[in-house]
């Protein structure tokens, strides 16, 4: 009998919710992020919206809707700037605050709402004593994706953006408000470097690209930021929140380069791009939020999680990209699943960024379209497509459902170099059709990789096992 289970992407095949941040507020744990359109032109095209999930149980997601459209600020009337990602704290006075940018100016706007996913509303824009915005003053660097910490009446912002050889961006800034959540009560100082000032220091090769992200644990503030190779997610370590960072390492990456658990570390085993996201603490255990890349390009993003540790020392261990994510086990073997929920896609290419022609995610209609097919295209000879985990017992085969001009057959190996366990054919079909083979698959937690062998590529929609 079927139970319900969790996959990453964890808001589901049809939602676009990059740069998640989480914070739980009371018994729930909320996701802010920016809103991507499906096949979108480029990024955040869509309103700000909300998902949520009680502590106690991260497989029951609700969406919250939208909680602010990029209209309501005063600078944005005609709608015709884009929200880019966001955060949200909350205030010393208990209202919940949601810190933003645009794409065409640089300041930072502010939202507030009497609870963590209602309407919020336009607040104001962060600025100095003397009511000049932040990054209006003649050496204020431009504002973006701000990160917001809140300890007693005191507010800790961390905004920026480095691209590769612009040394007019230091580096990640920290901006210390006061208790309206507007007023600078410290102007900007650098606490990341950018790439043209790394350097020398602990970050180089790892320097600030963007995505800052603020977390405190015990009396350590965690800082975790996208960094100049873009697809990884790293962070560093301080006893104060504005000074001393030290480079700490990895978390994840989209590309789970890094990672020799399955494969090879300098493998990618998916198609990378921009990463943003943060980690929070939920019912005893700490997540971390990242998100991939759909349709073929980076302007449909997805957001996904995995649980993640601390060592002894504070260090925190590279985690590997799962289909399973926030499920808490791996995912049963009776159950028949999406194609959409694989961690994987790769050749013997080394292929890190999204582009090119690649497998990838992809759904029929438009965005917001919840009942179009959703499936894996593009899979030529040779390319590999792997989910984990499943915990298999007498397995006696596979099947999968696919359709499109197409003649070969799906290799299916429990490991990436492992042997070939048995293969699945399919066809060429004008409709969605189911193909079968029978043949074992040891018993155990294992992953399952499907690497086509074949002329021109299917689409590939579900598969699922046989006993």
């Amino acid at each position: 009998m079927s139970t319900k289970q969790c996959f990453n992407p964890y808001m589901g095949a049809h939602e676009y919710v990059p740069d998640g941040e989480p914070h739980v507020f009371g018994d729930r744990v909320y996701v802010y992020g920016s809103h991507d359109r499906f096949n979108g032109a480029t990024f955040c095209i869509n309103d700000y919206i909300c998902w949520s999930a009680p502590v106690t149980d991260l497989k029951d997601w609700r969406y919250e809707g939208v909680i602010y459209k990029k209209s309501q600020d005063p600078a944005n009337a005609n709608g015709r700037m884009v929200l880019y990602a966001p955060d949200v704290t909350q205030g010393p006075d208990g209202r919940y605050y949601l810190y933003y940018v645009m794409d065409k100016i640089n300041i930072v706007s502010v939202a507030v709402c009497d609870t963590p996913a209602g309407k919020y509303e336009f607040y104001g824009y962060v600025h100095y004593e003397d009511g000049i915005k932040l990054g209006d003053k003649e050496w204020d660097e431009p504002q973006f994706d701000p990160a917001v910490i809140t300890e007693g009446e005191t507010t800790y912002m961390y905004t920026g953006f480095c691209g590769r050889g612009d040394k007019s961006r230091s580096g990640s800034q920290c901006t210390v408000l006061g208790p309206d959540m507007l007023t600078i009560t410290k102007a900007p100082v650098i606490v990341v470097p950018g790439s043209c000032y790394s350097e020398g220091t602990g970050f180089e090769g790892h320097a600030f690209f963007e995505a800052s992200s603020i977390r405190k644990k015990g009396d350590t503030y965690y800082f975790v930021y996208s960094s100049e190779v873009m697809h990884e997610l790293a962070y560093a370590t301080s006893k104060s929140p504005d000074k001393d960072f030290v480079y700490g390492g990895v978390i994840v990456s989209n590309a789970d380069l890094g990672i020799s658990s399955y494969k090879n570390a300098d493998k990618p085993t998916a198609y990378g791009a921009n990463n943003h996201g943060g980690f929070e603490l939920i019912n005893g255990k700490y997540y971390i939020f990242y998100h991939r890349h759909t349709n073929g390009h980076w302007f449909s993003r997805q957001g996904c999680a995995e649980e993640m540790t601390f060592n002894a020392d504070g260090s925190i261990p590279q985690v590997t990209m799962t289909s399973c994510g926030l499920n808490g086990e791996p995912l049963n073997d009776y159950d028949e699943y999406s194609a959409h929920i694989a961690c994987n896609m790769f050749s013997d290419k080394k292929e890190i960024y999204v582009g090119g022609g690649q497998p990838h995610v992809t759904q029929d209609g438009a965005d917001g379209d919840d009942d179009s097919d959703v499936y894996i295209e593009n899979i030529n000879e040779g390319y590999t497509i792997g989910f984990k985990y499943f915990n298999l017992k007498s397995v006696k085969g596979m099947y999968t459902i696919t359709c499109g001009y197409c003649h070969g057959h799906f290799e299916v190996r429990t490991s990436i170099d492992g042997p070939v366990l048995g293969t699945i054919p399919s066809d060429s079909a004008n409709f969605w059709e189911k193909n079968e083979a029978r043949f074992d698959i040891p018993d155990g937690v294992s992953a399952i990789y499907l690497t086509w062998t074949g002329g021109s590529c299917p689409r590939f929609k579900a598969f699922g096992f046989i006993h």
